[in-house]
């Protein structure tokens, strides 16, 4: 098995990196919020009152993740006009409950997300921004990537620092949204690709809960503006019929297929990709399985120069699920050029004191 740094020797070991920048995943917020945020709880939470045969796939699959089973009913609808050419109905019954799965994900996301951020104490937004101004403060900092829906994030960044410390984080937050010139006192700010997406160092890269696409412009809707907590405002969208923006799709082929229609999420692709293509980088990644449904994202790494990969484990490293991880960080890292070798790295998830309490 590989040796298995502390988080703190992997910063260290990065040190040398023009930039470190960060890739997070959905171990970010399970170590914030097991209990809403895993797939199982997610699952656990669901209504399929609506959807019995889907719900009956979770079971046939032997899965209670969302994106499996949505990949599996994306592709038996492709599949069935073939083998049954008398089933039509069948197909598109299969492709609607793909895309009704999607629009569920979503809703239970926002209905089972806490309140608010009052709901998580200040001494874990603390430790997360202690955490995170290793990728967006200093010298080495660099951007970070998430592939999360969630608030958890956005959340520990609009968080003010530790009252009493020393060193505050001094993180930069650009996020590439702005106020809206046409009305300037709406309860939301657009996205200033003109303006401000040159310079942003946060990313969205799947969309998130409080990201709304208007059609001729990219809304994100703040507390600040309205006072509304920002689950209410996700769960009063809905019922208008407005979604966030999400990617929600199973197959990897198809995420990228709905990235390159949004001007936000080719941006923030684009964004990962120019920075996995340049040497004397840094990456970390953290809750992440690299499962192949996000294999747009994962490619960009081993085909990349980025010299330096750090990919958390959680757990024991001789475990059977750290062991897949293992070998699909190889499968990875074998995509490099020879000419832009890669040094691939395991540290410690806990020791990495994301939300505290380690």
């Amino acid at each position: 098995m590989p040796e298995v740094m502390t988080f703190d020797e992997a910063i260290q070991d990065s040190v040398d990196c023009r930039k470190r920048n960060l890739l997070l995943r959905n171990g970010f917020s399970i170590a914030c919020e097991p209990d809403i945020f895993h797939y199982g709880s997610l699952f656990g939470q669901a209504d399929f009152s609506g959807l019995p045969e889907a719900r009956q796939a979770f079971d046939a699959l032997g899965t209670q993740d969302f994106e499996v089973v949505i990949r599996a009913l994306e592709q038996g609808a492709c599949l069935v006009p073939i083998y049954a050419t008398d089933a039509a109905a069948t197909a598109e019954l299969m492709a609607e409950h793909a895309t009704q799965l999607k629009e569920l994900l979503i809703s239970t996301v926002a209905h089972n997300h806490p309140e608010n951020p009052g709901h998580i104490d200040d001494d874990r937004f603390w430790a997360c921004r202690e955490f995170l101004k290793h990728f967006l403060s200093g010298p080495n900092r660099g951007r970070v990537y998430t592939l999360n829906y969630d608030l958890l994030l956005y959340w520990a960044l609009m968080h003010g620092d530790h009252p009493f410390e020393d060193n505050p984080a001094d993180i930069i937050t650009i996020d590439g949204f702005g106020q809206d010139d046409d009305n300037p006192d709406a309860d939301y700010v657009i996205w200033k690709a003109e303006t401000r997406a040159n310079q942003q160092c946060v990313h969205y890269l799947h969309g998130a809960l409080h990201l709304y696409d208007a059609g001729s412009e990219l809304k994100k809707y703040t507390w600040v503006r309205s006072g509304i907590p920002l689950v209410d405002q996700a769960r009063d969208a809905m019922q208008q019929g407005m979604y966030s923006l999400f990617v929600s799709e199973g197959e990897s082929s198809a995420k990228m297929a709905k990235i390159r229609h949004s001007a936000y999420l080719q941006h923030s692709f684009k964004s990962f990709h120019s920075v996995m293509d340049q040497g004397n980088q840094a990456l970390f990644i953290f809750g992440h399985s690299l499962a192949d449904n996000d294999g747009h994202i994962l490619n960009q790494i081993g085909r990349g120069k980025c010299s330096k990969v750090y990919l958390s484990l959680h757990g024991d490293s001789d475990s059977d699920s750290n062991r897949e991880v293992i070998q699909r960080a190889e499968v990875i890292a074998g995509l490099r050029r020879l000419s832009y070798p890669m040094t691939l790295n395991f540290f410690d998830a806990s020791r990495a004191n994301v939300w505290g309490g380690n």
